[in-house]
């Protein structure tokens, strides 16, 4: 007791500062690097899309403009009067695509064009493929010969081996006839023989992109992989169905998605091996059929329509078959 007479209490001794845990240093690393990417996400996220600017701008000049204006002329009545300056267009809304949706003859082109776009495909695919495979077997010397054979096929432009074609099956002057005994015997005259000699020219420029893309991705194939499929028994269809397709199938879905726009907007084959589409217009397939109705006939506004349903057809027919893909878990 004090002097007062009050209890002195002791004075309460200070707790000691007990330091904070630190996060474990794989836990503190972790969060730095999730920190640091997203500052370089947050800082370099558009420093592609600045890479890519002037291929954008060009094809937006080259690609999208031209669309716009064949979508845009698609809906007017634009003749070679209006071309002329001498009527001003006339706004017709969905007028060219109601008539062209109900000409009977633009049904019968559809599916000319569907039909001999698929077997163009097909065909292109089984040939290109097989080479490729062929390739890989032969040595150094055989396979530089075949290179260059089918890249001078492909460079040959397509006005070139169209006639190149025409003369090799000419009725009077053609070695195929000879060969075959055939006489006189004309390819064109008839729609499936025609349409077969412009498949044969199509398939004779196309295989190359095919043959020289898939080889490239055989060649990226381990070779122990292959060897193990030798050893257990797999015939070569056994090993290119079972190993080699699956592991190339990212690069078939590029070249068929390529081959079936290349094969379903041709052009200068049907027009030059069939002089404009054929007797009576038998072999006329989508493409020529816009140019007849576009500049033979001067219906500006139907054959932009036309190539505005040609356009949409592709775009659908790629959306679906990537579609398909995504839901068998293929990584595109």
């Amino acid at each position: 007791m004090n002097d007062r007479g009050s209890v002195k209490t002791p004075v309460a001794a200070a707790a000691p500062t007990v330091p904070a845990p630190r996060p474990p240093r794989d836990t503190a690393d972790a969060r730095g690097r999730r920190t640091a990417r997203g500052a370089a996400r947050r800082t370099g996220g558009w420093t592609p899309w600045l890479y890519l600017a002037p291929a954008l701008v060009v094809l937006a000049g080259l690609l999208v403009y031209p669309i716009y204006q064949l979508g845009l002329i698609s809906f007017f009545q634009y003749t070679q009067a209006q071309v002329s300056g001498g009527e001003p267009a006339t706004f017709e809304g969905f007028g060219n695509y109601a008539a062209l949706f109900g000409d009977p003859q633009f049904w019968q082109v559809l599916l000319a064009t569907v039909l001999f776009a698929a077997a163009c495909v097909v065909s292109t695919l089984a040939v290109g493929c097989a080479l490729a495979v062929l390739l890989t077997r032969v040595r150094a010397v055989p396979r530089l010969a075949l290179m260059l054979a089918a890249l001078g096929a492909w460079a040959t432009p397509a006005v070139t081996g169209s006639t190149v074609w025409l003369f090799l099956f000419d009725p009077d002057f053609g070695p195929v006839n000879r060969m075959l005994g055939l006489g006189d015997h004309s390819w064109t005259y008839g729609r499936l023989s025609a349409f077969f000699l412009v498949l044969l020219e199509v398939v004779w420029c196309s295989f190359p992109f095919v043959m020289v893309t898939v080889y490239a991705g055989i060649r990226a194939v381990p070779g122990e992989v292959l060897e193990a499929a030798a050893l257990d028994g797999a015939s070569q269809w056994r090993i290119w169905r079972s190993v080699l397709a699956p592991m190339l199938r990212p690069i078939l879905v590029v070249v068929t998605i390529q081959s079936v726009i290349w094969d379903f907007k041709v052009f200068t084959q049907i027009y030059v091996m069939t002089n404009g589409g054929g007797i009576a217009g038998q072999n006329l397939v989508l493409n020529v059929y816009a140019y007849q109705q576009a500049f033979a006939s001067s219906q500006y506004g139907l054959g932009s329509a036309i190539g505005i349903v040609t356009l949409l057809i592709l775009l659908a027919v790629t959306l679906v078959y990537l579609r398909l893909l995504r839901r068998q878990g293929e990584e595109l």
